[in-house]
């Protein structure tokens, strides 16, 4: 096997972390071939490799909104104008980042229309027509689609002129249940993220300075990203009846009077796969956890001679027919290049598990396996190979939540007062937990003293019992995407 020098830029070394995350960072998603510039400012191509880990991510999520009684539904990407302006607060919270349609082919149209930044308009006024009584509610729809916020400032992934998401919208007959319906979604999301990302996330309220436009409560998941900035991996919105009343969407109750529903929207985006490379990358690329994974385990076969590689083939046949059915499997037996290549190859692109077989492994009848998370090796008889390799990606799955887990830990520290919340972040990164009476003031002092935001308030406080003498819930802050 061979290779040209053309080839080596591609596993050549990254930029290290500590030098420069954010080059590090960028590095990874264009050498692992996860997504590339587009020729349209802002805007990103998705490749296949990074378009996979996009649907692995969907399908189990997807698999999680339906099981609570959600329908998928589509919504047009072209919204009236007059109806995103029906809603003052929301129009004003998005009218920098709109995109105009304003001709159709030659002709200048008689109403200007926007590029989908979020569907509230358009479906509450679908809803205006659907919901009458009632015998109606809850109305339980999402919609997996892309949208458009011109951003002035962008990064794949994380922050892009178009990007694709899923976007769930809710109507109830009462308060309560629309109440529960966010905190339901919102640990739909929590879950998704510690169980299929390995992705460990603080579920909590925001402040009313970071909640969505038009929203009586936003509550959101927060991570913390590898070099100390945290990033909010999704959103759950209580709309109350703001959206009800501007479109008209009533039902008749049960003692036939006219009531307005009560509104939810939520949703994650394709910002979820920078917070996967972000919080378990390392110096050599990705580490992508097993369960969304492109491909979960390849296998690198070896040889020297015509011999080796004859006998090496035939038993790849018995590896794959061995594991086709329960992993993802990639055989690569290109000869252009060499195994150590290869190896370098599958480390950048965060291939969880790898499978060496050359001659003296065919020899004892085993596979050889290296884990991408910490590299540990272990000879597989074939015969006990689908069951030891199943075991071996839910170990990777979860060493990669608890070491998320013990980083969180060991970057988050504890403040009383303004001054001390200073003094960290002149010093470090990571969540600040401080008590907090809900004073905005004392939330932009924090932002203009340090640039950190309160992240969220979580719901969870049991952590922070008895570590301030203050009675007030405790909030997170820290520096974010």
């Amino acid at each position: 096997m061979s290779e040209t020098q053309d080839d080596k830029s591609f596993v050549e070394d990254l930029t290290d972390q500590s030098d420069d995350f954010a080059r590090w960072y960028n590095e990874v998603v264009r050498k692992a071939q996860l997504a590339d510039y587009a020729p349209v400012r802002g805007c990103m191509v998705i490749r296949p490799y990074g378009f996979g880990l996009w649907e692995n991510m969907q399908r189990l999520l997807d698999a999680r909104i339906r099981a609570t009684g959600h329908q998928n539904a589509y919504f047009p990407v072209l919204i009236p104008e007059s109806l995103l302006k029906l809603e003052a607060e929301h129009v004003e919270g998005f009218a920098p980042q709109v995109a105009w349609v304003t001709h159709g082919g030659n002709d200048k149209l008689e109403e200007r229309l926007a590029i989908r930044p979020t569907s509230e308009a358009i479906i509450c006024r679908m809803y205006s027509r659907w919901i009458e009584s009632y015998r109606d509610l809850p109305v339980l729809l999402n919609q997996w689609c892309n949208v458009m916020r011109w951003e002035k400032v962008t990064r794949l992934f994380l922050r892009t002129t178009e990007f694709l998401w899923q976007e769930g919208h809710t109507a109830h007959a009462t308060a309560e249940d629309c109440q529960a319906e966010v905190l339901r979604m919102l640990d739909v999301y929590r879950s998704f993220a510690e169980t299929d990302l390995a992705l460990p996330v603080h579920a909590g309220r925001k402040s009313d300075a970071e909640k969505f436009a038009g929203a009586e409560m936003t509550y959101s998941i927060e991570a913390l990203m590898r070099d100390g900035k945290a990033l909010q991996a999704g959103t759950s919105h209580n709309l109350g009846q703001h959206f009800a009343k501007v479109f008209d969407i009533t039902f008749q109750d049960e003692q036939g009077r006219r009531q307005h529903v009560h509104q939810t929207s939520w949703g994650v985006s394709t910002r979820l796969i920078g917070a996967v490379i972000m919080a378990h990358g390392d110096d050599q690329g990705l580490r992508l956890p097993p369960r969304v994974a492109p491909i979960q385990a390849v296998v690198v076969p070896i040889w020297r001679t015509p011999e080796d590689r004859a006998t090496v083939r035939a038993f790849l046949e018995r590896v794959k027919g061995a594991l086709t059915e329960r992993v993802r499997l990639h055989v690569d037996d290109r000869e252009q290049y060499t195994p150590g290549w290869k190896y370098n190859e599958y480390e950048l692109r965060g291939v969880p598990l790898r499978l060496e077989v050359g001659p003296k492994d065919v020899a004892k009848g085993t596979v050889m396996s290296v884990r991408r998370d910490n590299r540990a090796k272990e000879s597989i008889p074939l015969e006990s190979l689908a069951p030891r390799v199943t075991t071996l990606l839910d170990e990777v799955q979860a060493a990669l939540l608890e070491s998320a887990r013990a980083f969180r830990a060991e970057n988050t520290a504890f403040a009383s007062t303004l001054e001390e919340i200073e003094a960290h972040f002149g010093e470090r990164r990571g969540f600040v937990a401080a008590p907090w009476d809900g004073s905005p003031e004392f939330e932009a002092q924090v932002r203009e003293r340090t640039g950190a935001t309160m992240r969220c308030v979580p719901l969870d406080q049991a952590p922070y019992a008895g570590r301030f003498r203050a009675a007030h819930p405790v909030a997170l802050f820290a520096r974010a995407y």
